[in-house]
């Protein structure tokens, strides 16, 4: 494997073709209540307006590069990393926290908590939490390569990420992750416990698989909800799993459609109550398409659906690995503890007070802040 420095450059014309495509965008009709039908008419087209006019592609691409971008070459994919180290000396028995987005997000969804994990002191915290903080734009995703081969599951990409770490010089590191990311991490700590010292995770999740006969009243509800988000909220989740190609051809041609496809999920998946301006810049939603369209890699993102459910090299088992929850109401629907353990060896429960489905774009202070506190509890089990 090597490891190789990376610096961002999209070149000039990809940016003007997606501007021409903006530009040209053959808008479809409306009817009923604003996002009663899908993403709306009129919200898009004021985003794709920002995207085509006012959106400066590379002020941001020069804000991304003062991160150490990386390339790791795993086998015949690359890995895109940034490694943040800690800026004080991390209190003894520290380990590196590699750090995990999911879909519709990339790494961007993951830079707002960097500064806090690596530098807790700039931020009013202690210095002795800093941590060697590592991410990971996982396979198919951003500037990692698109996977050639069938089979690239979270089972494997948990291999691939574990051969990454140890490149970077790290045997042993905690996890941090959710959505498709908790997956990976899932996989790790399932195959790799040897690596995998801890887990920090949050998010709900909808599927539910076997449900045992013995649920209390918390776990009943829970799964009444799943079933009905199941009906209401997963279409996208099964055209993913089943037929992404054909979605992909759409996606990768139109940046409206692309925009159109991944806005919808941050607008219901995030706690903005109907209004997404409330938690996002606009050009950071905007940065995280510009990534999207500039690599093409939303047909690969979304084969990862595919590939987890025809998986068949997976592990499992209940996780026995350390892991903390911070959860949030206000993602799709109210998880309760019990559930969770279940599956996993849960010694930390976190209720977050507000937040949604990216809570490291949308409260990094507080999952930050909840990072540091877990790894105070177990620091001494590492040393």
């Amino acid at each position: 494997m090597t490891v190789r420095p990376y610096t961002v450059d999209i070149p000039g014309p990809v940016i003007d073709d997606l501007r021409d495509r903006l530009r040209g965008t053959r808008w479809p009709d409306q009817i009923g209540e604003p996002w009663e039908y899908g993403t709306d008419l009129t919200y898009l087209r004021s985003l794709l307006g920002r995207w085509a006019e006012g959106y400066d592609w590379f002020a941001h691409q020069r804000r991304l590069n003062t991160y150490a971008h990386h390339l790791v070459d795993v086998g015949d994919d690359t890995i895109h990393v940034i490694r943040e180290p800690a800026r004080t000396v991390p209190a003894p028995g520290a380990l590196p926290v590699v750090l995990l987005h999911g879909w519709p997000s990339s790494f961007v969804q993951l830079l707002p908590m960097l500064s806090r994990l690596v530098d807790p002191a700039g931020h009013g915290g202690d210095p002795a939490d800093a941590v060697d903080a590592v991410v990971i734009s996982l396979p198919g995703y951003g500037f990692s390569s698109r996977p050639r081969q069938p089979g690239a599951d979270t089972a494997h990409i948990a291999d691939q990420i574990v051969e990454v770490m140890a490149a970077l010089g790290h045997r042993r590191f905690v996890g941090r992750g959710s959505d498709l990311g908790a997956g990976v991490l899932q996989q790790m700590a399932l195959r790799h416990p040897q690596a995998v010292a801890a887990l920090h995770l949050s998010g709900t999740n909808p599927y539910l698989g076997w449900v045992p006969d013995d649920l209390s009243d918390a776990e009943k509800r829970f799964v009444e909800d799943a079933k009905r988000w199941n009906q209401s909220e997963m279409a996208y989740a099964q055209e993913h799993a089943t037929k992404p190609q054909t979605l992909a051809y759409a996606l990768n041609d139109s940046p409206a459609g692309l925009a159109a496809w991944v806005i919808e999920k941050f607008r219901r998946w995030s706690d903005c109550g109907g209004d997404l301006d409330s938690v996002y810049d606009r050009d950071d939603l905007l940065t995280n398409l510009t990534i999207y369209w500039a690599t093409q890699t939303i047909g690969s993102s979304m084969r990862l659906y595919y590939e987890t459910a025809h998986s068949t090299g997976a592990a499992w088992g209940r996780v026995e690995v350390p892991t903390a929850m911070a959860m949030s109401s206000a993602d799709m629907f109210p998880t309760p503890r019990e559930w969770v353990e279940r599956q996993w060896n849960v010694v930390r429960w976190t209720d977050l007070p507000r937040g949604g489905h990216f809570l490291e774009w949308e409260v990094p202070e507080l999952l930050a802040s909840d990072l540091h506190a877990f790894l105070r509890e177990q620091r001494t089990n590492w040393t």
